[in-house]
């Protein structure tokens, strides 16, 4: 999987980073236990109920993106690879592409790498993998970006607000 994914074009791949102020094993917990993602997961003002979690290869994850409007956003995804506690692989897609109307968001994979950087601290690398360059573009243009870093700043305040370290 990881050499196929490498081999991906830079104009079909997106990277993200941040260094978080919890342990590993803790930030791998806020990916794995429903509980905790769902206090978390999406953008500033969105909820993300999480209708069905089976976190293991070929498992399924179902939530829903609620957005601050009350419209549902509902979210399918199957994980490809699950390594505890380093690396998460999913394919995402809308679960009811009719809800987006002619212009469903497009369909891709993610990759979740923690690195343990010592001092309590993790670097979590988000690589996100078209299928086109168009489909990226599209993504981009409906704030993935911003919404991830705001999900990510979510996450953060919920690790200190659980002991993580500042």
């Amino acid at each position: 999987m990881l050499d196929t994914l490498v081999a991906i074009p830079d104009d079909r791949r997106l990277e993200l980073e941040r260094v978080l102020p919890a342990p590993r094993e803790l930030v791998w917990t806020m990916f794995s236990d429903p509980y905790h993602l769902s206090r978390w997961w999406g953008p500033e003002g969105f909820t993300n109920p999480v209708i069905e979690m089976e976190f293991r290869e070929g498992g399924r994850w179902h939530h829903v993106m609620r957005g601050p409007d009350g419209k549902d956003y509902p979210i399918d995804s199957v994980f490809i690879e699950v390594t505890p506690p380093e690396r998460i692989v999913y394919r995402n897609a809308a679960a009811d592409p009719e809800i987006f109307g002619d212009n469903p968001p497009p369909s891709f994979i993610r990759v979740i790498t923690l690195t343990d950087i010592g001092n309590g601290r993790t670097r979590l690398t988000l690589d996100a993998y078209f299928d086109t360059a168009a489909n990226k573009d599209a993504i981009i243009r409906r704030g993935f970006r911003q919404g991830t870093e705001q999900s990510l700043d979510k996450l953060a305040a919920h690790l200190l607000s659980l002991g993580g370290t500042k």
